[in-house]
């Protein structure tokens, strides 16, 4: 009879768990322990953007120095009130495809032995379909670099003024996604300083310069920063689907630091758009 009695609870306990995996939920115990000593400051690093961080305890400072990492710091104030492991709650932290959350216990272990970075791993994390976002940040990368490594193709446009030339190399469409293959080439002696790097939406027309219409668009991202080049500066830009009538263009505008002040632009048309490849 003991026996049957030790069956049925170790099967009552095993129902509760599947039934708790099922309702979709995980129990505080079940996440993964982060250490904090009074020390050190700990940085979690994560694969993309972080959109979204929650700290549940009032003892814990966060900020984020760029938009993957996140610094936890102990208020030199509090720890004074905490007792070796104590519990600090929970924090969590939100990418572009994902929700991680880990338990945090302070501990007044020596400072060599406690975590310096955490970076957040794929199995310590759950999807999530964050509103607005269809591409992540590593998956515009990876389809850039896959663009790069393509090349030896005809450019779809092309222009020249001051000894630099643009070349639009080639348009991909990616969901609702535009990938646009920009290439600059310097032929001058003189190194290129880029001031900006602007997308207007303009008249392809202009008959008064009083009456000229310039809507700027920026890029949802792209894969290397504005710098300057002696030779070439090759790039892939990113943005959302784009629509425009057939009477305007969309227009690359480079423009170099004064006092040299060379500007080239480069003229892209809906149709070249609407002729986006696949990728």
């Amino acid at each position: 009879m003991k026996k049957l009695i030790l069956l049925f609870t170790a099967l009552l306990g095993a129902v509760q768990i599947l039934f708790a995996q099922n309702e979709g939920y995980r129990n505080l115990n079940n996440l993964p322990e982060i250490q904090l000593g009074a020390q050190a400051d700990i940085h979690f690093i994560s694969p993309e953007p972080i959109q979204y961080a929650d700290i549940s305890s009032h003892s814990i400072l966060g900020d984020m120095p760029v938009n993957n990492l996140l610094r936890l710091k102990l208020i030199p104030d509090s720890v004074k009130r905490l007792a070796d492991q104590t519990n600090l709650g929970v924090i969590t932290i939100v990418g572009e495809s994902f929700i991680a959350q880990y338990r945090l216990t302070y501990t007044v272990a020596i400072n060599g032995s406690l975590p310096a970075s955490i970076t957040i791993q794929p199995d310590q994390c759950m999807p999530l379909d964050f509103p607005g976002i269809t591409l992540t940040t590593p998956e515009m990368k990876r389809y850039a670099l896959t663009i790069l490594d393509k090349g030896g193709e005809s450019a779809v446009r092309i222009a020249k003024a001051y000894g630099l030339s643009a070349s639009l190399n080639h348009i991909y469409a990616i969901g609702d996604h535009l990938f646009l293959d920009i290439r600059f080439r310097n032929s001058t002696n003189l190194p290129y300083d880029i001031d900006e790097l602007r997308f207007k939406i303009e008249d392809k027309k202009i008959v008064k310069a009083t009456n000229v219409q310039s809507l700027e668009i920026k890029p949802e991202w792209q894969l290397y920063p504005k710098t300057g080049f002696k030779r070439e500066y090759h790039n892939i830009y990113v943005f959302k689907k784009l629509t425009f009538p057939g009477n305007k263009i969309l227009r690359v505008e480079l423009t170099e630091k004064q006092i040299s002040g060379r500007t080239l632009a480069l003229p892209i048309k809906y149709k070249d758009l609407l002729a986006a490849d696949p990728l």
